[in-house]
């Protein structure tokens, strides 16, 4: 097969037209993103696929209005390819848009998203050659240069075990600059210090993370990893970490909250992420201190961890390295942090389970002081500030403020203790359970109809570059986004995000998804209308689509 063409791919995931037959091929799911949380599974491809369909029918029991049906008579507006210089184009991280703002505090890197007049109107190709991604777990360690053909990182970081080029393909042996042997064997490290395997440790969040291996390597231990790193002069670092199938995205620390929610993480990670810790107030751990779950730990390896011993290959003073050391266990003591452990190259602090001891320590030292009323669940474009974000009142001191979670795997089926205790606005332990018996069954429809899933939303760019996920679902999105997001504009990026024979399964009123059908054939989406899980009476239907498998033209090269 030539490089570059589609005559010999197969979609991998073709929707599947349902009938009353009970015979219906089930398939595994591969990829869920869902908002904060992404889980890789494996992928069995339908080998009745083919990567063009014949015509689509819309049965009779999906027949809309006359209104609608005029829409669909009409012309299909078509979008053409955009030119091959933005196949890696990232709109709210736009290296250009990023250099009209400040570089203090790194705020140019920050997301600063394109205006209506500036958005692009026409599909993001894959570059010339582009094939599918090794599946997971050889994608940990394999993939395909066509892909992400960027050398830089092979020739700056070879000497730490970062990434090989190969010929074909880049191999990720599993390095990184603090642990050159592996980040198997730094995870063990690690694991010696604190307890990895009893499930008190699921969700980690790893800052300045290369390219992802410490979140590659934790997967297999049952801990999943949000990894991000800007996108700076390393460009292709986390799109590496995409490319490998390892969640992350394109982020910093600078003047804005991580888009995560307060108590949203087990554990967190610095391994030499050159964030400035002890600078500004200490205001970066205390966006720490705000994700982490009461008990959580935070893990910090690199500068100046162990500085007596690496200062002159630093390439800085002793003097110095002290400083920052000494300024960095201030401001973990001033949020009641406890440093459980340095060994060798690591150091261990954990968040206390509650703040009684807190209170009475701030009574004497005002600094940081709690933060008046706030929300501290709110991330978006919020700024940070220098407060302690309150933990939720307790009674005593062996209490965990906000209750205690399940361990896994028992958590992935426990009521949240947020939700238990009525703390969630809107949210009870009946509608937690409805809802999750609902998404049991819609998932165990989607297996008869497709091999896919995913989650989108907003309607600005997401931070991550192109090709980026198998899988996208969006459920009443166009519904919840109607007179407040451009149609087209939200299909667009859910086009630049997908990876070529990707597809998207889509929950909405059966008016909605025509007029998103229509949208989907301009893009030159294979896509059908089906039945709700439910039967045909329900206005609710789905439709499934799968984007064709296309790339630059080498003439574009």
């Amino acid at each position: 097969m030539a490089a570059g063409s589609n005559s010999s791919y197969q979609a991998t995931s073709k929707p599947i037209k349902v009938t009353s037959s009970r015979k219906r091929s089930i398939f595994s799911l591969a990829f869920i993103l869902c908002l904060c949380t992404f889980i890789s599974l494996p992928c069995i491809p339908n080998p009745n696929s083919t990567a063009t369909s014949d015509t689509l029918d819309f049965s009779t029991h999906h027949v809309a209005d006359a209104d609608t049906e005029s829409v669909l008579a009409d012309n299909v507006k078509t979008y053409p390819s955009c030119s091959v210089k933005y196949s890696e184009y990232t709109p709210c991280e736009d290296q250009k848009r990023s250099l009209k703002f400040k570089r203090e505090r790194l705020i140019y890197r920050e997301r600063h998203c394109p205006d209506k007049t500036e958005l692009l109107k026409c599909r993001v190709p894959a570059p010339y050659g582009y094939r599918n991604p090794f599946r997971w777990p050889k994608s940990r360690d394999l993939a395909w240069f066509a892909n992400v053909p960027h050398k830089e990182l092979t020739v700056e970081k070879a000497g730490q075990n970062w990434i090989r080029y190969e010929g074909k393909h880049f191999r990720f042996p599993g390095g990184g600059t603090m642990f050159p042997h592996g980040a198997n064997k730094y995870i063990d490290d690690i694991g010696r210090l604190i307890n990895l395997e009893d499930g008190s440790i699921r969700t980690a969040i790893d800052t300045g993370c290369g390219v992802a291996s410490w979140g590659a390597y934790l997967l297999s231990r049952n801990i999943i990893t949000m990894s991000f790193a800007p996108r700076d002069t390393h460009e292709a670092q986390v799109q590496f970490a995409l490319e490998r199938g390892v969640p992350a995205m394109l982020g910093v620390l600078s003047s804005k909250r991580l888009p995560y929610p307060s108590r949203a993480f087990d554990m967190a990670h610095c391994s030499r992420c050159l964030i400035p810790w002890h600078l500004f107030d200490g205001l970066y751990l205390i966006e720490v201190d705000r994700v982490l779950r009461p008990g959580g730990y935070w893990i910090l390896s690199g500068p100046p961890i162990r500085w007596k011993k690496y200062w002159k290959g630093w390439e800085r003073t002793r003097e110095d390295l002290n400083d920052e050391q000494t300024r960095i266990e201030t401001v973990a003591k001033s949020l009641c942090w406890k440093k459980l452990v340095e060994s060798g190259d690591i150091a261990i602090w954990q968040k206390p389970i509650n703040h009684l001891n807190c209170k009475v320590n701030r009574k004497l030292n005002q600094n940081p002081p709690f933060c008046p009323a706030q929300d501290p669940d709110r991330a978006w474009y919020t700024n940070l500030e220098t407060c302690l974000t309150h933990l939720p009142e307790v009674s005593n001191n062996q209490e965990t403020a906000g209750g205690q979670l399940a361990k896994w795997p028992e958590r992935l089926n426990a009521i949240p203790p947020r939700i238990s205790k009525g703390t969630v606005n809107g949210i009870t332990a009946e509608i937690f359970r409805q809802d999750s018996e609902i998404w049991k069954k819609r998932l165990s429809y989607y297996k008869t109809v497709n091999n896919q899933l995913g989650q989108h939303g907003r309607c600005e760019a997401m931070s991550t570059y192109p090709r980026t996920y198998d899988f996208i679902h969006a459920d009443s999105v166009f519904s919840l986004y109607e007179n407040r997001c451009e149609m087209e504009d939200i299909l667009l990026e859910m086009d630049r995000v997908l990876r070529p024979e990707g597809s998207v399964i889509f929950r909405d009123d059966v008016d909605m998804l025509v007029k998103i059908k229509k949208i989907a054939d301009g893009l030159n989406w294979d896509s059908q209308i089906v039945d709700h899980e439910d039967g045909p009476l329900n206005r609710e239907k789905l439709l499934f689509a799968v984007k064709v498998y296309w790339t630059a033209p080498a003439s574009a090269l």
